[in-house]
C-alpha cells in the first residue's frame, strides 16, 4: 500500500510541469543544433493566425494558439511537434501502463480523457492541414534516433534556419 499522505501527494503533483519540461528542453536542444527554428506552446505567428482563420472561419484557435498547444510549432511547415509523458497521455509502454495503486478510477478516468482530448487534437490539427508527431518520453533516450525521425517528420532545415543559427543568435 501507498504510504505517502494526501497533502504530500497533492504537493508532489502539484510540483509536476506543464511545459519546459526535460523531455522537452532535450528536443529542443536537438532541433536547435541541427539548425532548426521553431516556436514554442503552439504559438504561431500573427500572418499564420489570419491565413488559418481565413481558411477554416469554423477553426476555434483559442489566444493566436493551435489546438492542443503543441509543444513546438513550425509554421512555415505547417507542422507540429507533441512531446508527452508515457504515464500521464496513457503510452503503450511500462511506464504509460503503470496505474497507480491508490484512487484508481480517478486516475483511469483522467488518463483516458488526456488520450481522449489528444486524438481531438490531432484530428482538429489535421483539420486545419497541419500535420504533427508524437514523441514518447521513454522513446528519447537515443539522441541521434530522435532526430532522425524529426528530420524524416520535418525534412532538411531550410537556409533561412540555418543562416540564423550561429552561436550568437
Amino acid at each position: 500500500m501507498d504510504s505517502m499522505s494526501a497533502q504530500a501527494r497533492s504537493q508532489l503533483m502539484g510540483r509536476i510541469r506543464g511545459k519546459d519540461t526535460k523531455p522537452e528542453i532535450f528536443v529542443r536542444s536537438l532541433l536547435h543544433g541541427a539548425g532548426y527554428r521553431y516556436r514554442l506552446h503552439g504559438r504561431v505567428p500573427r500572418r499564420t493566425l489570419e491565413t488559418l482563420k481565413r481558411e477554416n472561419p469554423a477553426a476555434l484557435l483559442r489566444g493566436g494558439k493551435l489546438p492542443g498547444t503543441p509543444d513546438i510549432v513550425f509554421s512555415a511547415r505547417r507542422k507540429a511537434v507533441f512531446i508527452n509523458g508515457c504515464f500521464w497521455h496513457l503510452h503503450d509502454c511500462p511506464a504509460g501502463q503503470h496505474a497507480p495503486a491508490t484512487n484508481r478510477q480517478f486516475w483511469a478516468d483522467k488518463r483516458n480523457r488526456t488520450r481522449e482530448r489528444d486524438k481531438e487534437n490531432a484530428a482538429a490539427l489535421h483539420a486545419l492541414g497541419w500535420k504533427t508527431i508524437v514523441l514518447w518520453e521513454c522513446e528519447l533516450r537515443d539522441p541521434k534516433a530522435v532526430l532522425a525521425v524529426l528530420v524524416d517528420f520535418l525534412g532538411p532545415p531550410s537556409a533561412a534556419e540555418r543562416a540564423t543559427g550561429s552561436k550568437g543568435a
